[in-house]
Protein backbone atom coordinates (compact mmCIF):
# COMPACT_ATOMS: atom_id res chain seq x y z
CA UNK A 1 0.00 0.00 0.00
CA UNK A 2 2.73 2.47 0.96
CA UNK A 3 4.65 1.65 -2.22
CA UNK A 4 1.57 2.33 -4.37
CA UNK A 5 0.88 5.65 -2.65
CA UNK A 6 4.52 6.70 -2.91
CA UNK A 7 4.60 5.94 -6.64
CA UNK A 8 1.32 7.82 -7.14
CA UNK A 9 2.74 10.89 -5.41
CA UNK A 10 5.68 10.92 -7.82
CA UNK A 11 3.48 11.07 -10.93
CA UNK A 12 2.83 14.29 -12.85
CA UNK A 13 -0.31 16.01 -11.59
CA UNK A 14 -0.89 17.58 -15.02
CA UNK A 15 -1.21 14.14 -16.65
CA UNK A 16 -4.56 12.45 -17.02
CA UNK A 17 -5.74 10.14 -14.25
CA UNK A 18 -5.32 7.15 -16.55
CA UNK A 19 -1.71 8.08 -17.32
CA UNK A 20 -0.92 8.72 -13.66
CA UNK A 21 -2.39 5.37 -12.68
CA UNK A 22 -0.45 3.66 -15.48
CA UNK A 23 2.79 5.22 -14.24
CA UNK A 24 1.96 4.14 -10.69
CA UNK A 25 1.40 0.53 -11.69
CA UNK A 26 4.48 0.58 -13.90
CA UNK A 27 6.65 1.53 -10.93
CA UNK A 28 4.92 -0.45 -8.19
CA UNK A 29 3.15 -3.47 -9.68
CA UNK A 30 6.20 -5.67 -10.32
CA UNK A 31 7.72 -4.86 -6.95
CA UNK A 32 4.62 -5.66 -4.91
CA UNK A 33 3.89 -8.68 -7.10
CA UNK A 34 7.30 -10.13 -6.29
CA UNK A 35 6.80 -9.68 -2.56
CA UNK A 36 3.24 -11.03 -2.63
CA UNK A 37 4.09 -14.11 -4.67
CA UNK A 38 7.05 -14.91 -2.45
CA UNK A 39 5.05 -14.33 0.74
CA UNK A 40 2.17 -16.51 -0.40
CA UNK A 41 4.36 -19.32 -1.72
CA UNK A 42 6.51 -19.33 1.41
CA UNK A 43 3.41 -19.69 3.58
CA UNK A 44 1.79 -22.29 1.35
CA UNK A 45 5.05 -24.21 1.42
CA UNK A 46 4.72 -24.24 5.20
CA UNK A 47 1.50 -26.21 4.69
CA UNK A 48 3.73 -29.23 4.03
CA UNK A 49 4.75 -29.21 7.70
CA UNK A 50 3.71 -32.29 9.71
CA UNK A 51 2.30 -30.03 12.44
CA UNK A 52 -1.39 -29.24 12.13
CA UNK A 53 -1.04 -25.86 13.84
CA UNK A 54 1.61 -24.80 11.33
CA UNK A 55 -0.50 -26.04 8.42
CA UNK A 56 -3.58 -24.10 9.55
CA UNK A 57 -1.68 -20.89 10.16
CA UNK A 58 0.20 -21.01 6.86
CA UNK A 59 -2.94 -21.76 4.87
CA UNK A 60 -4.96 -18.91 6.36
CA UNK A 61 -2.08 -16.40 6.42
CA UNK A 62 -1.11 -17.13 2.82
CA UNK A 63 -4.70 -16.75 1.66
CA UNK A 64 -5.06 -13.49 3.62
CA UNK A 65 -1.96 -12.03 1.95
CA UNK A 66 -3.29 -13.10 -1.44
CA UNK A 67 -6.54 -11.23 -0.80
CA UNK A 68 -4.59 -8.18 0.41
CA UNK A 69 -2.72 -8.19 -2.89
CA UNK A 70 -5.96 -8.38 -4.86
CA UNK A 71 -7.41 -5.51 -2.83
CA UNK A 72 -4.30 -3.39 -3.43
CA UNK A 73 -4.17 -4.06 -7.15
CA UNK A 74 -7.90 -3.55 -7.73
CA UNK A 75 -9.54 -1.48 -5.02
CA UNK A 76 -6.62 0.71 -3.96
CA UNK A 77 -5.99 1.53 -7.61
CA UNK A 78 -9.65 2.44 -8.01
CA UNK A 79 -9.51 4.74 -4.99
CA UNK A 80 -6.34 6.35 -6.35
CA UNK A 81 -8.21 7.00 -9.60
CA UNK A 82 -11.06 8.63 -7.68
CA UNK A 83 -8.54 10.64 -5.72
CA UNK A 84 -6.93 11.71 -8.99
CA UNK A 85 -10.27 12.98 -10.25
CA UNK A 86 -10.70 14.88 -6.99
CA UNK A 87 -7.27 16.45 -7.44
CA UNK A 88 -8.02 17.34 -11.06
CA UNK A 89 -11.15 19.26 -10.06
CA UNK A 90 -9.30 20.70 -7.05
CA UNK A 91 -11.71 19.49 -4.39
CA UNK A 92 -11.09 19.37 -0.66
CA UNK A 93 -9.54 16.11 0.58
CA UNK A 94 -12.27 15.59 3.20
CA UNK A 95 -15.41 17.48 2.16
CA UNK A 96 -14.82 17.16 -1.62
CA UNK A 97 -15.99 20.78 -1.98
CA UNK A 98 -14.18 22.83 -4.62
CA UNK A 99 -11.55 25.09 -3.09
CA UNK A 100 -9.25 27.80 -4.47
CA UNK A 101 -5.93 26.78 -5.95
CA UNK A 102 -3.98 29.61 -4.35
CA UNK A 103 -4.17 31.00 -0.84
CA UNK A 104 -6.20 34.26 -0.72
CA UNK A 105 -4.32 37.37 0.48
CA UNK A 106 -4.21 37.80 4.23
CA UNK A 107 -4.83 34.15 5.05
CA UNK A 108 -2.39 32.27 7.27
CA UNK A 109 -0.61 28.94 6.88
CA UNK A 110 -3.37 27.05 8.67
CA UNK A 111 -5.90 28.22 6.10
CA UNK A 112 -3.49 27.29 3.34
CA UNK A 113 -3.13 23.75 4.67
CA UNK A 114 -6.83 23.09 5.21
CA UNK A 115 -8.65 25.18 2.63
CA UNK A 116 -6.40 25.41 -0.43
CA UNK A 117 -5.78 22.70 -3.00
CA UNK A 118 -2.86 22.07 -5.27
CA UNK A 119 0.07 21.20 -2.98
CA UNK A 120 2.33 20.71 -5.99
CA UNK A 121 4.70 22.60 -8.24
CA UNK A 122 2.48 24.18 -10.89
CA UNK A 123 5.35 24.40 -13.36
CA UNK A 124 6.63 20.81 -13.21
CA UNK A 125 3.41 19.12 -12.07
CA UNK A 126 5.16 17.21 -9.28
CA UNK A 127 3.74 17.03 -5.77
CA UNK A 128 5.62 18.76 -3.00
CA UNK A 129 8.18 16.43 -1.48
CA UNK A 130 7.57 15.39 2.11
CA UNK A 131 10.46 16.21 4.48
CA UNK A 132 11.04 12.58 5.45
CA UNK A 133 11.05 11.49 1.79
CA UNK A 134 13.63 14.13 0.97
CA UNK A 135 15.76 12.95 3.87
CA UNK A 136 16.53 9.62 2.19
CA UNK A 137 17.43 11.18 -1.15
CA UNK A 138 19.26 14.30 0.01
CA UNK A 139 20.97 13.22 3.20
CA UNK A 140 20.80 9.54 4.08
CA UNK A 141 21.56 8.13 0.62
CA UNK A 142 24.68 10.26 0.00
CA UNK A 143 25.84 9.56 3.55
CA UNK A 144 25.41 5.81 3.08
CA UNK A 145 27.43 5.76 -0.14
CA UNK A 146 30.50 7.40 1.40
CA UNK A 147 33.54 5.09 1.44
CA UNK A 148 34.03 5.21 5.19
CA UNK A 149 30.31 4.61 5.75
CA UNK A 150 30.43 1.56 3.50
CA UNK A 151 33.41 0.22 5.40
CA UNK A 152 31.56 0.73 8.68
CA UNK A 153 28.49 -1.05 7.30
CA UNK A 154 30.62 -4.03 6.23
CA UNK A 155 32.18 -4.26 9.71
CA UNK A 156 28.76 -3.91 11.31
CA UNK A 157 27.39 -6.68 9.09
CA UNK A 158 30.29 -8.98 9.99
CA UNK A 159 29.52 -8.44 13.67
CA UNK A 160 25.83 -9.05 13.07
CA UNK A 161 26.60 -12.29 11.25
CA UNK A 162 29.02 -13.50 13.94
CA UNK A 163 26.51 -12.90 16.75
CA UNK A 164 23.77 -14.55 14.69
CA UNK A 165 25.81 -17.69 14.05
CA UNK A 166 26.69 -17.91 17.74
CA UNK A 167 23.01 -17.62 18.62
CA UNK A 168 22.13 -20.40 16.17
CA UNK A 169 24.63 -22.69 17.88
CA UNK A 170 23.16 -21.88 21.29
CA UNK A 171 19.53 -22.24 20.21
CA UNK A 172 17.46 -24.79 22.11
CA UNK A 173 14.88 -27.19 20.72
CA UNK A 174 11.44 -28.05 21.96
CA UNK A 175 8.66 -26.36 23.85
CA UNK A 176 8.27 -26.19 27.60
CA UNK A 177 4.74 -27.39 28.35
CA UNK A 178 4.34 -24.52 30.80
CA UNK A 179 4.49 -22.16 27.85
CA UNK A 180 1.25 -23.53 26.44
CA UNK A 181 -0.66 -21.91 29.31
CA UNK A 182 -0.75 -18.33 30.55
CA UNK A 183 1.82 -17.22 33.11
CA UNK A 184 -0.66 -17.18 36.01
CA UNK A 185 -2.28 -20.49 35.09
CA UNK A 186 -2.57 -23.37 37.55
CA UNK A 187 -0.81 -25.55 34.98
CA UNK A 188 2.26 -23.31 35.00
CA UNK A 189 2.43 -23.51 38.78
CA UNK A 190 2.05 -27.28 38.62
CA UNK A 191 4.97 -27.67 36.23
CA UNK A 192 7.08 -25.36 38.39
CA UNK A 193 6.42 -27.58 41.41
CA UNK A 194 7.03 -30.74 39.40
CA UNK A 195 10.63 -29.65 38.91
CA UNK A 196 11.19 -30.67 42.55
CA UNK A 197 10.87 -34.24 41.26
CA UNK A 198 12.89 -33.66 38.11
CA UNK A 199 14.85 -36.90 38.68
CA UNK A 200 11.79 -38.79 37.48
CA UNK A 201 10.29 -38.63 34.02
CA UNK A 202 6.89 -39.79 32.79
CA UNK A 203 5.55 -43.28 33.48
CA UNK A 204 5.47 -44.73 29.97
CA UNK A 205 2.88 -47.21 28.79
CA UNK A 206 4.15 -50.28 26.87
CA UNK A 207 1.27 -51.74 24.86
CA UNK A 208 1.29 -55.29 23.50
CA UNK A 209 -0.55 -54.56 20.29
CA UNK A 210 -1.44 -58.10 19.22
CA UNK A 211 -3.17 -61.24 20.46
CA UNK A 212 -0.36 -62.90 22.37
CA UNK A 213 -0.44 -66.42 23.81
CA UNK A 214 0.72 -65.40 27.29
CA UNK A 215 0.38 -68.98 28.57
CA UNK A 216 3.00 -70.31 26.15
CA UNK A 217 6.54 -70.47 27.47
CA UNK A 218 8.17 -69.20 24.25
CA UNK A 219 5.91 -66.16 24.04
CA UNK A 220 6.50 -65.44 27.69
CA UNK A 221 10.27 -65.57 27.18
CA UNK A 222 10.05 -63.24 24.19
CA UNK A 223 8.06 -60.72 26.21
CA UNK A 224 10.48 -60.90 29.14
CA UNK A 225 13.41 -60.47 26.75
CA UNK A 226 11.85 -57.30 25.36
CA UNK A 227 11.21 -55.95 28.85
CA UNK A 228 14.85 -56.66 29.73
CA UNK A 229 15.92 -54.61 26.70
CA UNK A 230 13.92 -51.69 28.08
CA UNK A 231 15.71 -52.07 31.42
CA UNK A 232 19.05 -51.63 29.66
CA UNK A 233 18.14 -48.10 28.60
CA UNK A 234 19.69 -45.38 30.75
CA UNK A 235 16.40 -43.52 30.92
CA UNK A 236 14.43 -46.44 32.45
CA UNK A 237 14.25 -47.20 36.17
CA UNK A 238 15.25 -50.84 36.63
CA UNK A 239 13.51 -51.02 40.01
CA UNK A 240 10.06 -50.13 38.77
CA UNK A 241 7.90 -52.17 36.44
CA UNK A 242 4.14 -52.29 36.75
CA UNK A 243 2.84 -55.47 35.14
CA UNK A 244 -0.53 -57.15 35.36
CA UNK A 245 1.14 -60.36 34.11
CA UNK A 246 3.63 -60.46 36.99
CA UNK A 247 0.85 -59.84 39.50
CA UNK A 248 -1.29 -62.55 37.94
CA UNK A 249 1.56 -65.08 37.93
CA UNK A 250 2.16 -64.42 41.62
CA UNK A 251 -1.55 -64.89 42.24
CA UNK A 252 -1.66 -68.12 40.20
CA UNK A 253 1.65 -69.69 41.27
CA UNK A 254 -0.17 -72.78 42.57
CA UNK A 255 -2.66 -72.89 39.70
CA UNK A 256 -2.56 -74.37 36.23
CA UNK A 257 -2.21 -71.52 33.69
CA UNK A 258 -0.38 -73.40 30.93
CA UNK A 259 -3.32 -73.60 28.55
CA UNK A 260 -5.52 -70.93 27.06
CA UNK A 261 -8.69 -72.01 28.85
CA UNK A 262 -7.11 -72.29 32.30
CA UNK A 263 -5.11 -69.08 31.79
CA UNK A 264 -8.15 -67.05 30.78
CA UNK A 265 -10.39 -68.62 33.41
CA UNK A 266 -7.98 -67.93 36.27
CA UNK A 267 -7.21 -64.46 34.87
CA UNK A 268 -10.89 -63.51 34.95
CA UNK A 269 -11.09 -64.73 38.53
CA UNK A 270 -7.98 -62.66 39.36
CA UNK A 271 -9.49 -59.54 37.80
CA UNK A 272 -12.62 -59.92 39.91
CA UNK A 273 -10.43 -59.56 42.98
CA UNK A 274 -8.38 -56.71 41.46
CA UNK A 275 -10.78 -54.77 39.23
CA UNK A 276 -8.35 -51.89 38.68
CA UNK A 277 -6.00 -54.24 36.85
CA UNK A 278 -8.72 -54.98 34.30
CA UNK A 279 -8.00 -51.58 32.74
CA UNK A 280 -4.65 -52.95 31.56
CA UNK A 281 -6.18 -55.75 29.49
CA UNK A 282 -8.52 -55.53 26.52
CA UNK A 283 -10.80 -58.54 25.90
CA UNK A 284 -12.94 -59.04 22.83
CA UNK A 285 -16.46 -60.47 22.88
CA UNK A 286 -15.07 -64.03 23.06
CA UNK A 287 -12.85 -63.26 26.08
CA UNK A 288 -9.72 -63.30 23.92
CA UNK A 289 -6.92 -60.93 24.93
CA UNK A 290 -6.50 -58.52 22.01
CA UNK A 291 -4.01 -56.20 23.69
CA UNK A 292 -2.59 -55.35 27.08
CA UNK A 293 -0.24 -52.85 28.66
CA UNK A 294 2.61 -52.53 31.13
CA UNK A 295 4.28 -49.48 32.63
CA UNK A 296 7.88 -48.27 32.83
CA UNK A 297 9.22 -45.47 35.01
CA UNK A 298 11.60 -43.13 33.19
CA UNK A 299 14.20 -41.03 34.96
CA UNK A 300 17.19 -38.71 34.49
CA UNK A 301 15.27 -36.51 32.04
CA UNK A 302 15.62 -32.78 32.51
CA UNK A 303 16.49 -31.32 29.10
CA UNK A 304 14.74 -31.42 25.75
CA UNK A 305 17.64 -33.38 24.29
CA UNK A 306 17.24 -36.04 26.97
CA UNK A 307 13.51 -36.15 26.32
CA UNK A 308 14.13 -36.63 22.61
CA UNK A 309 16.75 -39.32 23.22
CA UNK A 310 14.41 -41.09 25.65
CA UNK A 311 11.58 -41.10 23.12
CA UNK A 312 13.78 -42.38 20.30
CA UNK A 313 15.41 -45.10 22.41
CA UNK A 314 12.06 -46.38 23.69
CA UNK A 315 10.62 -46.55 20.18
CA UNK A 316 13.69 -48.23 18.73
CA UNK A 317 13.65 -50.83 21.50
CA UNK A 318 9.96 -51.52 20.91
CA UNK A 319 10.59 -51.86 17.18
CA UNK A 320 13.31 -54.49 17.70
CA UNK A 321 11.03 -56.69 19.77
CA UNK A 322 9.54 -59.69 17.89
CA UNK A 323 6.24 -58.87 19.58
CA UNK A 324 4.28 -55.84 18.35
CA UNK A 325 4.86 -53.20 21.01
CA UNK A 326 3.84 -49.55 21.18
CA UNK A 327 5.25 -47.11 23.73
CA UNK A 328 3.05 -44.18 24.68
CA UNK A 329 2.61 -41.30 27.08
CA UNK A 330 0.35 -38.25 26.63
CA UNK A 331 3.40 -35.97 26.55
CA UNK A 332 4.73 -37.80 23.48
CA UNK A 333 2.49 -35.64 21.31
CA UNK A 334 4.76 -32.74 22.29
CA UNK A 335 8.01 -34.69 22.36
CA UNK A 336 7.35 -35.91 18.83
CA UNK A 337 8.17 -32.49 17.43
CA UNK A 338 11.70 -32.71 18.86
CA UNK A 339 12.51 -35.52 16.45
CA UNK A 340 11.54 -33.61 13.30
CA UNK A 341 11.51 -29.89 14.10
CA UNK A 342 15.11 -29.10 13.09
CA UNK A 343 15.02 -31.14 9.89
CA UNK A 344 11.57 -29.92 8.90
CA UNK A 345 12.31 -26.26 9.63
CA UNK A 346 15.63 -26.36 7.78
CA UNK A 347 14.07 -28.11 4.81
CA UNK A 348 11.18 -25.64 4.60
CA UNK A 349 13.47 -22.61 4.84
CA UNK A 350 15.94 -23.91 2.24
CA UNK A 351 13.23 -24.87 -0.25
CA UNK A 352 11.39 -21.58 0.30
CA UNK A 353 14.58 -19.56 -0.18
CA UNK A 354 15.36 -21.37 -3.43
CA UNK A 355 11.79 -20.73 -4.54
CA UNK A 356 12.19 -17.04 -3.71
CA UNK A 357 15.37 -16.99 -5.78
CA UNK A 358 13.58 -18.54 -8.76
CA UNK A 359 10.79 -15.96 -8.57
CA UNK A 360 13.30 -13.12 -8.25
CA UNK A 361 15.18 -14.39 -11.31
CA UNK A 362 11.93 -14.34 -13.28
CA UNK A 363 10.73 -10.89 -12.22
CA UNK A 364 13.85 -8.85 -11.45
CA UNK A 365 15.60 -7.98 -14.74
CA UNK A 366 19.09 -8.86 -13.52
CA UNK A 367 20.25 -12.29 -12.28
CA UNK A 368 23.01 -10.90 -10.08
CA UNK A 369 20.64 -8.65 -8.16
CA UNK A 370 18.28 -11.60 -7.76
CA UNK A 371 21.11 -13.44 -6.04
CA UNK A 372 21.47 -10.48 -3.69
CA UNK A 373 17.79 -10.82 -2.84
CA UNK A 374 18.30 -14.49 -1.97
CA UNK A 375 21.39 -13.55 0.03
CA UNK A 376 19.40 -10.97 1.96
CA UNK A 377 16.66 -13.51 2.72
CA UNK A 378 19.20 -16.00 4.04
CA UNK A 379 20.95 -13.33 6.05
CA UNK A 380 17.74 -12.18 7.73
CA UNK A 381 16.75 -15.77 8.53
CA UNK A 382 20.15 -16.47 10.10
CA UNK A 383 19.86 -13.28 12.12
CA UNK A 384 16.36 -14.05 13.34
CA UNK A 385 17.28 -17.64 14.24
CA UNK A 386 20.44 -16.51 16.03
CA UNK A 387 18.91 -13.72 18.06
CA UNK A 388 15.91 -15.96 18.72
CA UNK A 389 18.25 -18.27 20.60
CA UNK A 390 19.79 -15.35 22.48
CA UNK A 391 16.32 -14.01 23.37
CA UNK A 392 15.33 -17.25 25.11
CA UNK A 393 13.05 -18.50 22.33
CA UNK A 394 13.34 -22.21 21.54
CA UNK A 395 12.86 -23.83 18.16
CA UNK A 396 9.38 -25.38 18.24
CA UNK A 397 6.21 -25.40 16.17
CA UNK A 398 5.36 -21.88 17.39
CA UNK A 399 8.67 -20.33 16.37
CA UNK A 400 8.66 -22.40 13.18
CA UNK A 401 5.55 -20.53 12.05
CA UNK A 402 7.34 -17.24 12.56
CA UNK A 403 10.45 -18.40 10.73
CA UNK A 404 8.28 -19.18 7.71
CA UNK A 405 6.79 -15.69 7.98
CA UNK A 406 10.37 -14.44 8.19
CA UNK A 407 11.00 -15.56 4.62
CA UNK A 408 8.12 -13.52 3.30
CA UNK A 409 8.84 -10.39 5.30
CA UNK A 410 12.55 -10.45 4.46
CA UNK A 411 11.66 -10.52 0.76
CA UNK A 412 9.45 -7.46 1.16
CA UNK A 413 12.38 -5.17 1.90
CA UNK A 414 15.12 -6.66 -0.26
CA UNK A 415 12.98 -7.14 -3.38
CA UNK A 416 11.72 -3.55 -3.34
CA UNK A 417 15.21 -2.10 -2.99
CA UNK A 418 16.79 -4.45 -5.53
CA UNK A 419 14.10 -3.80 -8.12
CA UNK A 420 14.35 -0.03 -7.61
CA UNK A 421 18.14 -0.26 -7.90
CA UNK A 422 17.95 -2.23 -11.14
CA UNK A 423 15.23 0.00 -12.59
CA UNK A 424 17.04 3.25 -11.81
CA UNK A 425 18.13 5.26 -14.84
CA UNK A 426 21.26 6.49 -13.08
CA UNK A 427 24.60 5.34 -14.46
CA UNK A 428 26.74 5.20 -11.32
CA UNK A 429 26.05 2.45 -8.76
CA UNK A 430 26.18 4.92 -5.87
CA UNK A 431 23.65 7.14 -7.61
CA UNK A 432 21.43 4.12 -8.28
CA UNK A 433 21.49 3.25 -4.56
CA UNK A 434 20.63 6.83 -3.61
CA UNK A 435 17.84 6.88 -6.19
CA UNK A 436 16.40 3.61 -4.86
CA UNK A 437 16.44 4.92 -1.30
CA UNK A 438 14.91 8.23 -2.37
CA UNK A 439 11.99 6.40 -3.97
CA UNK A 440 11.45 3.58 -1.47
CA UNK A 441 13.22 4.48 1.76
CA UNK A 442 10.23 6.20 3.33
CA UNK A 443 7.59 3.63 2.20
CA UNK A 444 9.77 0.82 3.55
CA UNK A 445 10.10 2.56 6.91
CA UNK A 446 6.35 3.22 6.93
CA UNK A 447 5.62 -0.45 6.32
CA UNK A 448 8.05 -1.57 9.01
CA UNK A 449 6.79 0.87 11.64
CA UNK A 450 3.12 0.14 10.93
CA UNK A 451 3.77 -3.61 11.24
CA UNK A 452 5.59 -3.20 14.54
CA UNK A 453 2.86 -0.95 15.91
CA UNK A 454 0.34 -3.62 14.97
CA UNK A 455 2.02 -6.29 17.11
CA UNK A 456 3.60 -4.28 19.93
CA UNK A 457 0.58 -4.93 22.18
CA UNK A 458 1.45 -8.64 22.11
CA UNK A 459 4.66 -7.92 24.02
CA UNK A 460 2.57 -7.26 27.15
CA UNK A 461 0.65 -10.53 26.90
CA UNK A 462 0.82 -13.10 29.70
CA UNK A 463 0.97 -15.87 27.08
CA UNK A 464 4.29 -17.23 25.85
CA UNK A 465 2.80 -17.88 22.41
CA UNK A 466 1.86 -14.23 21.84
CA UNK A 467 5.12 -12.93 23.30
CA UNK A 468 7.07 -15.26 21.02
CA UNK A 469 5.08 -14.03 18.04
CA UNK A 470 5.97 -10.44 18.93
CA UNK A 471 9.65 -11.23 19.50
CA UNK A 472 10.10 -12.92 16.15
CA UNK A 473 8.06 -10.39 14.19
CA UNK A 474 10.12 -7.66 15.86
CA UNK A 475 13.35 -9.39 14.84
CA UNK A 476 12.13 -10.06 11.30
CA UNK A 477 10.97 -6.50 10.70
CA UNK A 478 13.99 -4.90 12.36
CA UNK A 479 16.57 -7.00 10.54
CA UNK A 480 14.62 -6.81 7.28
CA UNK A 481 14.49 -3.02 7.56
CA UNK A 482 18.21 -2.76 8.34
CA UNK A 483 19.00 -4.97 5.36
CA UNK A 484 16.68 -2.97 3.12
CA UNK A 485 17.94 0.52 3.97
CA UNK A 486 21.55 -0.19 5.00
CA UNK A 487 23.18 -3.52 4.20
CA UNK A 488 21.66 -4.27 0.80
CA UNK A 489 22.07 -0.78 -0.76
CA UNK A 490 25.74 -0.80 0.23
CA UNK A 491 26.33 -4.32 -1.08
CA UNK A 492 24.59 -3.47 -4.35
CA UNK A 493 27.01 -0.60 -4.92
CA UNK A 494 29.86 -3.11 -4.88
CA UNK A 495 28.38 -4.76 -7.97
CA UNK A 496 28.24 -2.21 -10.75
CA UNK A 497 26.85 -4.82 -13.15
CA UNK A 498 23.40 -4.66 -11.51
CA UNK A 499 21.61 -2.60 -14.09
CA UNK A 500 18.40 -3.04 -16.00
CA UNK A 501 18.79 -5.14 -19.12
Amino acid sequence: MFIMISCWQKTNVHDSVADRLADTYQDAAISISITTITDVLALYLGFSSPFGSVQSFCLYAGTAILFCYIYNILFLGAFLALNGQRETSNRHWFTCVKIPVDCPPGKGRRYSICCVGGAYDHDTGTEEEQPISGFFGKYYGPFLTQKWTKASIVVLYAGYLAVSVYGCVEMKEGIDLRNLASDDSYISKYYDKSMDFSHYGPIVMVVVNESLAYWEEDQHKNLNSCITDFYKLKYVDKNFFLSWLDSFQSFAKDLDINSENTFIGNLLHFLEKRPMTSQDIYFDADNKIRSSRFFLQTLNISTTKEQKDMLISLRETAKKCPIKLVVYHPSFIYLDQYTVIVHNTTQTIVVATLLMLAISLLLIPNPLCSLWVAFSIGSVIVGVAGFMGLWDVSLDSISMINLIICIGFSVNFSAHVSYAFVSSSKADSNEKAVDALAHLGFPIVQGAVSTLLGVVALSFSDSYIFRTFFKLIFLVITFGLVHGVAFLPVFLTFVGMCRNG
